[in-house]
């Protein structure tokens, strides 16, 4: 063996040890830390997976949960469903029922009916209401027991698709969906959605409920009373109607909030137990979505009707001038030709000025105003001239 070699490895060896080197450590970290961060990193892991999959089942849950609800309520509609997906205008009956109002159990009436349109393209909407007095056509009575009498009776007679069908012919205007809400229902829609916002148009109480004037938050029950207040109202049924369509309109806006999604156990309740409608629970995601614009041009408006007494019975009789503005503004926003009406509610009308010389711009009731029979220019058996 050489010496020298011997040599150099001894000097080798005594400098290693005068520089004191050691492995690299940067790279060679103590065991036990290391084993440490490893498992703290599988929790968060797993912790954050976990937070995921109930989130995901959670919303899955709602979703399935709310889309069962609403499809329950509803009716198979596939032409409006297909007018809806296809972003075209759409008109909604809006019928608000006196079920479970006040003790009541019998089929009642639609204490509230308003035709509301959509137009997406345009983004503007309509909401028309019909006052319940208004004297119109049933349709869908079969014993023709109320040929010419209040319109809220066609509830009473056929349901939803009664309304649907008289309010359709009265104003010649195609309705494709109908909400029917129980009024019992309403304190409840409006507390799922976390109350409403009215401009109160003057100080009144009803129903162990204080109301003043100016701006005013309402909760379900306050809501109720708001909407149900008529004889205390300067303006009768029509301040009723518009204090309506203020709360309809909240709601709707409030309907469109993601931040109301959060409430949906309450909403599912309601749906099953308070509202029929035939729109689906994909028609009503694609009207969030897709005709919320619509709310930002919106005209709200009403029948104005005549006070007459027709056989002792109090009722509002519409001038064919007004029901055609109203058929009118109507098709406009549903981009359908204006037409001239011509429906029996227009042929009382006619018969009733030429036979009866009823003068429309008269502001005290009329007495003389008569029902004719169907299809003949003789007044209605039992129909006379005057109040009784």
């Amino acid at each position: 063996m050489d010496p020298n070699s011997n040599r150099r490895r001894e000097d080798y060896r005594a400098k290693r040890s005068s520089l004191n080197l050691s492995r690299n450590e940067a790279f060679a970290a103590p065991d036990q830390p290391m084993k440490n961060a490893s498992l703290l990193k599988k929790i968060v892991g797993m912790v954050f997976v976990l937070a995921i999959s109930f989130g995901v089942a959670y919303f899955a849950h709602m979703y399935f949960t709310f889309h069962s609800a609403v499809n329950t309520a509803s009716g198979s509609n596939s032409a409006t469903s297909t007018k809806i997906a296809s972003k075209k205008p759409i008109s909604i009956l809006i019928l608000g029922v006196d079920q479970g109002i006040e003790g009541r159990h019998d089929q009642g009436n639609s204490d509230t009916l308003i035709l509301a349109t959509a137009n997406p393209s345009k983004q503007t909407a309509t909401m028309t209401s019909i006052p319940r007095d208004t004297l119109a056509d049933i349709k869908g009575d079969p014993g023709n027991k109320y040929f010419m009498f209040r319109i809220n009776s066609a509830y009473e007679v056929g349901g939803n698709k009664a309304a649907v069908k008289t309010v359709s012919s009265l104003l010649n205007v195609p309705i494709n969906c109908y909400i029917e809400v129980n009024m019992k229902g309403l304190k409840s829609l409006v507390d799922a959605v976390g109350g409403v916002d009215v401009n109160v148009p003057f100080s009144f109480s009803y129903d162990w409920c204080d109301f003043h004037k100016g701006k005013q938050h309402l909760n379900g029950r306050h809501a109720v009373a708001y909407v149900r207040m008529r004889k205390e109202d300067p303006r009768g049924d029509y301040g009723r109607q518009l204090r309506q369509r203020q709360v309809i309109q909240a709601i709707a806006k409030k309907a469109m909030s993601v931040n109301t999604i959060t409430n949906y156990r309450k909403l599912v309740t309601i749906f099953n137990k308070y509202i029929k409608t035939n729109l689906t629970f994909n028609d009503m995601v694609a009207l969030a979505l897709n005709y919320r614009g619509c709310m930002k041009n919106f005209k709200s408006n009403y029948i104005q009707g005549h006070d007459a007494w027709i056989n002792g019975s109090s009722i509002q009789v519409a001038s064919t001038a007004e029901l055609q503005s109203k058929s009118n503004l109507i098709r406009k926003n549903l981009n359908l030709p204006t037409e001239t009406l011509n429906n029996e509610e227009t042929r009382q009308n006619r018969l009733n000025t030429t036979i009866n010389k009823v003068k429309w711009k008269d502001p005290n009731a009329f007495t003389n105003y008569q029902i004719f029979d169907q299809n003949s220019d003789t007044p209605e058996s039992g129909s006379s001239n005057g109040s009784s």
